[in-house]
């Protein structure tokens, strides 16, 4: 016999003590209970893992459909059927555009009113077309008058890098003033950082219940031009009291509203009337507003 089948033998003779069995197969079934729980650990760290996955696909299907209200008409238009928010998707973005050229940086954001529901009756085209073309020939007028600018700046022994230090801005874009089921009111907006001479606002505010523009008169009544100027003429003497500054008279300050004097519907379906900066005001002031209440 050789040395290795001596060596079993012995072994297999070996008697093992009945608790040391007992001891074995208690740390046994404490292994399987350690591995299950383990296994639920992973289970439940697997399963948490998958909710905030499902949060953040749902923050990420939020920020895209936002996105896509703001892009696609045809999303937008089809997002209105669904319940609550049609209301959200009346205005969008129909163009957006950036370009630099020559240290000229232009950003352009042309909106469109998009109509949710078909049953109304109510056509945009018109005003959407007209919008399009404004924003467009002001972003084109702008460049034009940037780029002669530039012409001018150079010929007259400026640098490349002065002109740089310009930092010329051009930017058309827009900003909603009120959305709701009865009135849509925005304005759109052309500025150049070089210049306020050129710079034009156009307010829009669409009865959404009839789609058509709505005025002054339309909301405060035949006698609306009296009654604009006796509440403007108030609050200014109120503000400055306050201590704002407003032109007098002989400056070229407030004389009285136009027939095409600019305005928004707020939130409490009140017409705000706008002053453009300089208009009745140090142009630090900005632009003015003032509520308006009709009086019984």
């Amino acid at each position: 016999m050789g040395k290795l089948d001596t060596m079993k033998e012995r072994y297999d003779q070996i008697t093992i003590p009945e608790e040391l069995n007992i001891r074995i197969q208690q740390e046994i079934q404490k292994s399987k209970k350690r591995q299950e729980e383990k296994r639920g650990a992973d289970r439940s760290c697997r399963f948490k893992r998958v909710i905030r996955s499902v949060e953040a696909a749902a923050a990420a299907v939020c920020i895209l459909f936002t996105a896509a209200l703001n892009t696609s008409p045809a999303f937008a238009k089809e997002a209105g059927q669904l319940p609550v928010i049609g209301g959200l998707a009346q205005i969008l973005t129909f163009r957006s555009y950036e370009t630099e050229k020559d240290d000229i940086a232009v950003s352009v954001e042309i909106p469109s009113i998009e109509m949710i529901a078909e049953d109304t009756g109510i056509t945009v085209d018109e005003i959407n077309q007209e919008i399009f073309d404004r924003c467009s020939q002001y972003a084109d007028d702008a460049v034009l008058r940037a780029e002669e600018y530039r012409t001018a700046f150079l010929e007259t022994g400026g640098t490349q890098e002065e002109w740089a230090e310009h930092n010329i801005k051009i930017i058309v874009g827009y900003e909603i003033k009120q959305q709701s089921n009865d009135y849509l009111s925005f304005v759109v907006r052309g500025t150049e950082s070089w210049t306020a001479a050129y710079s034009e606002s156009r307010y829009y505010n669409m009865d959404l219940r009839t789609g058509e523009l709505v005025t002054l008169e339309d909301m405060l009544g035949s006698n609306y031009v009296e009654l604009v100027n006796e509440s403007v003429s108030e609050q200014i003497d109120e503000r400055q009291k306050a201590g704002e500054e407003f032109f007098t008279a002989e400056e070229g300050g407030f004389a009285g509203i136009s027939e095409d004097a600019k305005f928004y519907i707020n939130e409490n379906n009140r017409p705000v009337i706008v002053f453009e900066k300089y208009e009745i005001a140090p142009g630090s002031s900005g632009e003015i507003e003032f509520e308006i209440t009709r009086r019984n």
